[in-house]
């Protein structure tokens, strides 16, 4: 069992799960100061977390 292909399968769904909630937010449509801020910041980790857990979960090898 590889601990850094689990992290990084954990954090490829965190960033499509706070993508996804990006989008929906973005999606309800308040024009509020508040909501654009928590939008950029939901898809600014969003992006960070699903690059990270694929780059974790394409670079790890496997190992016996």
């Amino acid at each position: 069992m590889n601990l850094k292909r689990i992290f990084g399968a954990v954090l490829t769904v965190l960033g499509i799960a706070s993508l996804i909630y990006a989008a929906q937010m973005f999606l309800s449509g308040n024009d509020g100061n508040r909501q654009i801020r928590e939008l950029i910041v939901f898809t600014v980790l969003g992006l960070i977390f699903f690059v990270t857990g694929i780059s974790l979960v394409r670079t790890t090898k496997d190992e016996a």
